[in-house]
């Protein structure tokens, strides 16, 4: 089995920042793409960043040029900077790892049980 375990989540003024964090661990023998994404109320789960096999990394439009999403492999963690955060960044944010476990023959989706990001306008 495999957990992913978030932090760094919190209430935060509109133009403020924070961090988030994720770390994998248990039966893992690589990770492949890592990411993060979020759901606010009434809305569907959407992707905000992600970083896969190469280091490339994709983001939202609504996000490009204020979030960084960075992972450290050696630790199975991945990071995301949110800058000159907006109200409308207000979600429950999840982390998302696939995983390939040893003595398993496919890669496998795991979530993270989410953290709340609140930004007060």
């Amino acid at each position: 089995q495999v957990q992913l375990v978030e932090s760094g989540g919190g209430l935060v003024q509109a133009g403020g920042s924070l961090r988030l964090s994720c770390g994998a661990s248990g039966n893992i023998r690589s990770v492949n793409d890592m990411g993060w994404y979020r759901q606010a109320p009434g809305k569907q789960r959407e992707l905000v960043a992600n970083i896969v096999s190469g280091g490339i990394t994709n983001y939202a439009d609504s996000v490009k040029g204020r979030f960084t999403i960075s992972r450290d492999s050696a630790n199975n963690t991945v990071y995301l900077q949110m800058n000159s955060l907006k109200p409308e960044d207000t979600a429950v944010y999840y982390c998302n790892a696939h995983v390939i476990s040893w003595g398993a023959v496919r890669i496998n989706n795991y979530w993270g049980q989410g953290t709340q990001v609140t930004v007060s306008s």
